[in-house]
């Protein structure tokens, strides 16, 4: 498990600006459970709670200047 500061990586900033909302509209019309809270825990827990616990222990560069 990682404690502190996240290494940046431009290419998946990028990749998560730029999925578009039609995408995102077409899979919530598709898959039923699409971009609800919570699905996360039912379809992998163990990935959940590691993910869980990944995000309150790590920081990303960009927290400093908030």
């Amino acid at each position: 498990m990682k404690f502190g500061m996240r290494k940046p990586s431009l290419k998946k900033s990028i990749k998560a600006r730029t999925t578009g909302k039609a995408k995102r509209a077409l899979k919530k019309a598709v898959i039923p459970g699409y971009g609800k809270k919570g699905t996360g825990w039912l379809k992998d827990p163990k990935k959940a709670a590691y993910n869980k616990v990944y995000k309150k222990t790590t920081f990303s560069i960009f927290d400093l200047f908030k």
